[in-house]
């Protein structure tokens, strides 16, 4: 502006105060952003469709895009961490280079039953399949519904279904899937018998019973290669729920106490169990958390890293909000307060339904660095 110009409008302002506190209330100087900061900027399909491309402008878009971006980030920092990236203590005098490269993050991942009624289950399958994670904490139903699909198909429906019509039809609705009753018949013909040996080695060979031991039993049991509980089996991981009664499989155990009684789930030597998971991971080895949904899963794996002092990556993504005061709605930095996330983790919660987030934070992580190896080695 020319320095005329300038004078006039200096000149207006002086005439009406009014004007001049409104010109300086609309055009208040901004002072410099902090360093570095990220532009604002979405992926641009004239560069044809690349969706790594898209993936990787999720961060640079903003809002809830943003946050999955920084998910994407907080993750792959997790699996890339290596011991060899910390200082070597007097402990640790006697690890070579290549011993220290090869402890990794232990990766806690949570999820709810809904997760595994729906696709993905497919999903946290391949994780588990290729010891992708190493301990697994969800609820009954995220163990039920992936027997469940061993045996008979989930379909998908509609939201608005009514429910009555449903009842009188013999179909159970989730949401907007649709699980036929006939389901839950062909699970009890099939988990029955495996109670009744559970029970007679628990008289005859005098086995301790927990949940984590029952899951791993009935992953071994079902012998299906699309059931994540089998793969894990086969591959040692954990997997915990406490709340083992709270459905169908509750309604198995109950019906079997009266059929069959006797047999019994000890969830205390499971609860020192879950603890010893992130116990055992001394500083400076590192614990990372991916859960998504909240509830019981959700607040487990912060429980058990709690007795670390922390875990050091935390992602969360679920659509719960914070306001009423639930485990589930809150953030990562409520976690940090009761010291299950230590103060200077990497942490971010995406609030999203996991069915859309989840699959892509995969694809940008755990299976773009799986395609990698298999690029440069020939297997996962």
């Amino acid at each position: 502006m020319e320095s005329g110009s300038a004078s006039k409008k200096e000149a207006l302002m002086s005439n009406d105060p009014r004007l001049s506190t409104a010109h300086s209330a609309a055009f208040k100087k901004s002072e410099p952003l902090q360093e570095p900061s990220t532009k604002i900027e979405g992926y641009d399909f004239n560069r044809g469709v690349d969706y790594s491309q898209l993936l990787k402008h999720m961060a640079s878009t903003g809002f809830q895009a943003s946050n999955l971006g920084d998910a994407i980030t907080v993750v792959n920092q997790m699996l890339d961490w290596s011991l060899a990236d910390e200082e070597v203590t007097v402990d640790e005098d006697c690890l070579s280079l290549e011993d220290r490269k090869s402890v990794r993050c232990k990766v806690f991942l949570g999820f709810t039953s809904n997760l595994v009624s729906s696709g993905v289950r497919e999903t946290v399958r391949y994780l588990v399949e290729h010891r992708m994670v190493d301990v697994v904490v969800t609820t009954a139903g995220g163990i039920e519904e992936d027997l469940i699909k061993c045996l008979a198909p989930t379909f998908k429906g509609d939201f608005s279904l009514p429910g009555a019509l449903l009842r009188s039809k013999g179909l159970n609705r989730i949401g907007n899937l649709l699980v036929p009753n006939e389901n839950y018949c062909k699970f009890e013909d099939w988990i029955m018998p495996i109670l009744d040996q559970l029970l007679k080695e628990q008289k005859e060979e005098s086995v301790l019973w927990t949940p984590s031991k029952l899951i791993s039993r009935l992953g071994k049991e079902v012998d299906d290669e699309t059931s994540y509980l089998y793969w894990a089996y086969k591959n040692d991981i954990p997997v915990f729920c406490p709340g083992i009664t709270d459905g169908s499989l509750g309604d198995m155990l109950y019906f079997h106490s009266y059929r069959n009684p006797g047999l019994v789930v000890d969830v205390v030597q499971d609860i020192r169990a879950m603890n010893s998971e992130a116990v055992h991971v001394p500083t400076p080895r590192k614990t990372g958390m991916i859960i998504l949904g909240g509830g019981l899963p959700k607040h487990h794996i912060c429980n058990a890293n709690m007795m670390r002092n922390g875990a050091d990556y935390a992602v969360f993504i679920n659509t719960a909000q914070e306001y009423d005061g639930s485990d589930s709605g809150a953030r990562p930095d409520e976690a940090v307060s009761w010291g299950k996330i230590r103060g200077g983790a990497q942490t971010v919660k995406v609030h999203c339904d996991a069915t859309i987030a989840f699959p892509l934070l995969v694809a940008e992580t755990f299976a773009s660095k799986a395609r990698r190896r298999v690029l440069n080695n020939g297997d996962i």
